[in-house]
């Protein structure tokens, strides 16, 4: 029988104790405690196992052929990070008496913290609109887009290629074109109408979260994070919208506003006057934040992006370089000049 580890435990760690309910509960059913015996090695310097490692019992020594050697206990702050979690292992870890520790997969628990902090509303950034006069002339939805700031970053052939992929799609009023839960499938753009946006409450009743009209996209929430819908989108009149599958998003829009940096260029940005952003939680953050960075969680990007400097250039990062995307999209979304630290903290190596 496979042995979990405590929820009240897996609950004090950092950052799983940050999780929703239930993607805790998915992280919770693959916490499998580990039994290592006194003396044995979790993990040597230099490795690359993509595991946070966190110790549920006993005692670990972290030692270095560049420093001191540091003793972890269970229980402790410490203890409440994962161990050591620069990779290449900057530390070996050995059992210091019989001890137990769990194992999560890195890409797992930044996915889940990823679908967490992209749970707003599933509703584009994109919103251009258009006078009254504008509407009752039909107006024309192409040109509002294309003077969004959301696509100044896209080469102009992915902008004809994306005219020529999307489908058109007559609607009805009341016909639900994203059902809250379902998988992400397509982005959408309003030719002409107006949607609205709610979400299932707990308590089973329905939240209206905005309405939308003639130019507004939504829907790449769940195709930016992988995750599931998380609002339903309704039609509240009739009307005519542009849909571009998954595969062609990514394609055309999501890779082009995207640039990825290793660590060596990084680091020349920085010292070329760009700033470090840590999209990851506050207490992950302190813990293992890049010196000199400044900490916005993604699910505050929207709410503190105008606190940024448009002039600035923002290297962001997090453990695997996917919840920086999402937030270098979003942020590419407003202009701002962004770039994202190829592999994260786990792939940064000895910087």
């Amino acid at each position: 029988m496979t042995n979990l580890v405590d929820k009240t435990i897996l609950k004090t760690l950092v950052p799983p104790s940050a999780l929703n309910t239930e993607n805790f509960q998915e992280l919770a059913g693959k916490a499998v405690l580990e039994n290592i015996a006194a003396g044995k090695t979790v993990f040597k310097q230099g490795d690359t196992d993509r595991h946070a490692i966190y110790l549920v019992e006993g005692e670990i020594q972290l030692t270095s052929d560049r420093s001191e050697a540091i003793v972890v206990k269970a229980g402790t702050d410490m203890a409440r990070h994962p161990l050591a979690n620069s990779q290449p292992r900057k530390y070996s870890a050995v059992a210091r008496v019989d001890s137990k520790i769990t194992r999560l997969d890195s890409d797992l628990l930044d996915i889940l913290l990823t679908w967490d902090q992209m749970s707003g509303i599933e509703v584009g950034e994109i919103h251009v609109g258009g006078n009254e006069a504008d509407e009752d002339q039909g107006g024309d939805w192409m040109t509002r887009i294309l003077q969004s700031k959301a696509f100044l970053q896209v080469p102009p052939a992915n902008i004809q290629a994306m005219f020529m992929r999307m489908e058109e799609m007559p609607v009805k009023a009341g016909q639900t074109i994203i059902k809250q839960g379902d998988d992400g499938d397509y982005y959408y753009i309003i030719n002409r109408g107006k949607v609205k946006v709610t979400r299932n409450s707990k308590t089973g009743s329905e939240l209206t979260l905005a309405t939308l009209g003639d130019g507004d996209a939504f829907g790449e929430e769940a195709l930016l994070s992988e995750a599931k819908r998380n609002a339903n989108v309704i039609m509240a009149t009739d009307g005519v919208l542009m849909r571009l599958s998954k595969k062609d998003f990514n394609e055309l829009l999501k890779e082009p506003m995207l640039s990825w940096v290793s660590n060596a260029e990084a680091e020349a940005i920085v010292k070329g006057g760009g700033i470090w952003l840590d999209v990851r939680l506050e207490s992950e953050h302190k813990n293992t934040g890049i010196e000199g960075s400044i900490n916005i969680p993604l699910f505050m990007l929207r709410l503190k992006a105008d606190t940024l400097d448009l002039s600035n250039k923002y290297v962001l990062y997090c453990d695997t370089g996917r919840r920086s995307s999402a937030g270098a999209y979003l942020l590419g979304e407003r202009g701002f000049q962004v770039c994202c630290l190829t592999g994260g903290l786990v792939g940064r190596g000895g910087g």
